[in-house]
């Protein structure tokens, strides 16, 4: 079993940044696609970005395209999503998504999911 925990979320003006981080248990975060998605209040949770075992893939949303980097550090156990010029419209839950095993925008190809750390974004 695999636990993923969601860190560096909390409330920044339009135009900030912010680094969300994903701490992951297990030998066996390094084999694994991991990805981040968020959950508006009302809304379906959604993709944001995804990145392969190795870091030589990655693929977003065209909401964040630009403005939002994923990486990870498998020493570490862990994945990061860079949040640049945050707009109010990127108010929300993010969560963090492992094992994937299928399309990478479709959360029913995660295996694990972390618990989530609220982004508000002011205007």
């Amino acid at each position: 079993q695999v636990q993923l925990v969601e860190s560096g979320g909390g409330l920044v003006q339009a135009g900030d940044s912010l680094r969300l981080s994903c701490a992951a248990s297990g030998r066996t975060f390094s084999t694994y696609n991991m990805g981040w998605f968020r959950q508006a209040p009302g809304k379906e949770r959604e993709f944001v970005a995804y990145i392969s075992w190795n870091g030589g893939s990655t693929y977003y949303a065209d909401s964040v395209k630009g403005r939002f980097t994923i990486s990870r550090d498998n020493a570490k156990n862990t994945v990061y999503l860079q949040m640049n010029s945050l707009k109010p419209e990127d108010t929300a839950v993010y969560y963090c998504a492992g094992r994937n095993l299928g399309a990478y925008a479709d959360r029913r190809a995660y295996g694990y999911w972390g618990q989530g750390t609220q982004v508000t974004v002011s205007s």
